[in-house]
């Protein structure tokens, strides 16, 4: 499956340091977008924590006999372990933590696996969220406690209940994807899905730029909206 990819990622425009991390991999088998968190640079020591040990665990174990559920699983355990080790042996970083979204092209299959409100959209005619925030607001929005736009505006929409750092870890959530030609995938942090609606990251999507034009537009756009959080966006389009 042939495949156009690329990434951008700015800080924004309220912070003065980037906390996200990406890694794209060169054959287009792996990206990953992880958004870290914690005072002192904590979260950007996590961020380039879990890519690089996600990237490395992915890698290495690639060829083995690992379902790629499975891999994907110990590659994003296994990244926890380095953060909570460095945690360890930095105690002023002890409270970093990091979101972390993975896509995985492998065996002729497609997985994705996150922890966190890192994001990963399908654009197929309609743009639609596949993975599902780790947050309180996710859970009430899902149960019926409040509305879509009580979500996006509730004080506690950052307050993540899963991300990496933390010894009470859960696996991540894992989803096989049947994807097709035409399809277009986004990863990204929520500096761009706070100041940007669905609605206004479909019609980016779905305009007739290139791969590389429609990334410098979300960050556009969402700095144009207020730019309060670091950006990055990885597209990943199926051409066939």
């Amino acid at each position: 499956m042939k495949l156009c990819f690329t990434s951008q990622t700015d800080t924004g425009i309220v912070r003065s340091v980037n906390q996200d991390y990406y890694y794209i991999d060169p054959e287009g088998c792996f990206f990953i977008v992880a958004d870290g968190m914690g005072g002192h640079a904590g979260g950007q020591d996590a961020s380039q924590i879990a890519t690089n040990t996600i990237k490395a665990y992915l890698e290495q174990y690639w060829d083995d006999s690992y379902s790629s559920g499975d891999l994907l699983t110990n590659a994003i355990t296994e990244a926890n372990k380095e953060i909570l080790k460095d945690q360890y042996n930095h105690p002023e970083r002890g409270d970093m933590g990091t979101t972390a979204v993975v896509l995985l092209f492998r065996q002729e299959q497609q997985w994705c696996a996150h922890i966190g409100d890192s994001r990963l959209y399908l654009l197929r005619g309609e743009l639609n969220q596949i993975t599902e925030d780790h947050t309180w607001v996710a859970r009430a929005l899902k149960s019926g406690d409040i509305t879509a736009e009580q979500a996006r505006f509730h004080p506690g929409r950052h307050v993540l209940s899963q991300c990496l750092g933390r010894k009470d870890l859960q696996l991540p959530s894992l989803q096989h994807l049947e994807l097709q030609v035409g399809d277009i995938l986004l990863l990204c942090s929520d500096g761009l899905t706070e100041e940007v609606p669905d609605e206004q990251i479909q019609d980016y999507l779905q305009s007739s730029s290139s791969c590389e034009e429609k990334a410098a537009q979300l960050i556009e756009g969402a700095k144009k909206a207020g730019g309060s959080d670091n950006i990055t966006v990885v597209l990943v389009a199926l051409l066939g």
